[in-house]
């Protein structure tokens, strides 16, 4: 199950950083302000399973 999430944060980073791109491109602030938050949600996830995995060992 970790895993899955931590899959899932990657691929919300990843989304968010084109989406982050494409709006800088297009000039679109509202687009890139949601890629940067999506790259954020995906951040959060990330760091919430690298504390589990601490607290596991």
């Amino acid at each position: 199950m970790s895993g899955n999430q931590k899959s899932k944060g990657k691929m919300e980073q990843a989304k968010g950083k084109a989406k982050e791109t494409v709006g800088r491109v297009l000039g679109n602030e509202r687009m890139t302000a949601e890629g940067r938050t999506e790259q954020s949600k995906g951040d959060a996830r990330q760091a919430k399973e690298k504390m589990k995995d601490v607290f596991k060992r």
